[in-house]
């Protein structure tokens, strides 16, 4: 329960800041392909594996909400006032991913003609829905005022931030912010934890959004996650790699825009408290896995002795 909660609430702060994905942290977490199988299983299996995915998914969100919660009330304050050491948490948290990834999925990416190619596809994919920032200035919209173009829009907004949340690099709050939702949201967040009930219409619309974009997705991540797992892995690596300057231009996309991140506005200790994060997680996913062997062995042994009696 416990591991689970905190994943869930990684993965909650990393859906928070725009320029990160929460599918970033759980593929180098290690539970991306769990948690994509669980969703899948939740959606269209049956019986035992519905269960399963149900309660695994019940203690992700338990924490994922927690995390988001937090976030409307503490990081969007952060990302406002402390923008250029927030960036430079996030650079190091990125380039101390993308080695561990390229070490643990080493046997799927032994086609470097296939990984320039897919690499390529992923990093101009995020850098040009980043570059669409630019020109989303003008656009905007109330959760507390609903009209039926609202509820459209709101509804199509959290199909495609969950779609977007589900692949790592590419981060929901940078396609919120590019269609002038994401500050409204977190708002509106912020305004349910303050019981203003005026947002929870709106909220809700967003909400069934992101639930048929989870279901229209996830059965293509899977498939591409076990037929096509070469080629997935190679763009997401890709998209990874892109989203660097999707964190780079963020300060360009606060509600008072400032200059893009620079040499001179990197802030090198929050680089590298980003990287120390990346390899705590992992050690973190290692003490885990090898927790599961010991269990399994245990488990072996029990029943190998039973034969034996």
């Amino acid at each position: 329960m416990l591991q689970e909660g905190i994943n869930g609430f990684s993965m909650a702060l990393a859906d928070s800041v725009p320029g990160v994905s929460g599918g970033t942290v759980a593929f180098i977490m290690g539970f991306y392909d769990r948690f994509i199988g669980s969703i899948h299983g939740l959606a269209f299996g049956k019986g035992k594996e519905r269960k399963e995915a149900a309660v695994y998914l019940l203690k992700l969100g338990a924490g994922w909400v927690v995390g988001m919660a937090l976030s409307a009330m503490v990081l969007s304050v952060l990302f406002e006032r402390y923008i250029y050491i927030v960036s430079s948490l996030f650079i190091g948290f990125i380039v101390g991913s993308v080695p561990l990834i390229v070490r643990e999925e080493k046997d799927s990416l032994r086609e470097p003609g296939m990984g320039l190619f897919f690499g390529s596809l992923g990093m101009t994919a995020v850098a040009g829905i980043t570059w669409l920032n630019g020109s989303a200035g003008t656009m905007t919209v109330d959760l507390g005022q609903l009209s039926v173009g609202t509820v459209v829009r709101l509804f199509l907004y959290g199909m495609i931030a969950i779609c977007a949340m589900f692949l790592p690099g590419i981060s929901g709050s940078t396609l919120l912010l590019i269609f002038g939702a994401y500050m409204p949201v977190m708002t509106a967040i912020k305004g349910m934890l303050s019981m203003e009930l005026s947002y929870l219409p709106g909220l809700c619309i967003f909400g069934c959004g992101i639930v048929a974009g989870a279901l229209t997705t996830v059965r293509v991540i899977r498939i591409c996650l076990d037929k096509y797992r070469s080629q997935t892995v190679w763009t997401i690596i890709g998209m990874m790699m892109g989203s660097l300057y999707a964190v780079v231009m963020g300060p360009t996309t606060l509600e008072t825009p400032q200059a893009a991140l620079s040499i001179g506005s990197f802030h090198i200790p929050a680089a590298a408290a980003g990287v120390l994060l990346v390899l705590g997680m992992q050690k973190m996913k290692e003490k885990n896995e090898e927790k599961e062997k010991q269990k399994a062995r245990r488990t072996a042994g029990e029943g190998m002795q039973k034969q034996r009696n």
